[in-house]
């Protein structure tokens, strides 16, 4: 799986997420997702929303993900 098809499931889940995830190998994977939706939720729960995106990808083409996650920092951002 390319880096460019892992945005796109995380955009899908996150429609207004700021998305960026590159990789060397296709298989470890660096993610960087900025979203409203994260407001009010700890880090893990961040992250659990994005793990749903990738669902079964997850653990199975996607070998390992280093996930940042952050809320915007225009807070007139509107995520859903």
């Amino acid at each position: 799986m390319d880096a460019n098809h892992i945005e796109q499931l995380i955009k899908l889940h996150l429609p207004k997420a700021e998305v960026s995830v590159t990789s060397p190998d296709n298989v470890h994977y660096t993610a960087q997702v900025t979203s409203a939706s994260f407001a009010g939720l700890s880090r893990i729960a961040q992250h659990r929303l994005v793990h749903a995106a990738l669902g079964a990808a997850l653990g199975d083409d996607i070998h390992a993900l280093s996930l940042t996650t952050r809320l915007p920092v225009d807070s007139h951002s509107e995520d859903s």
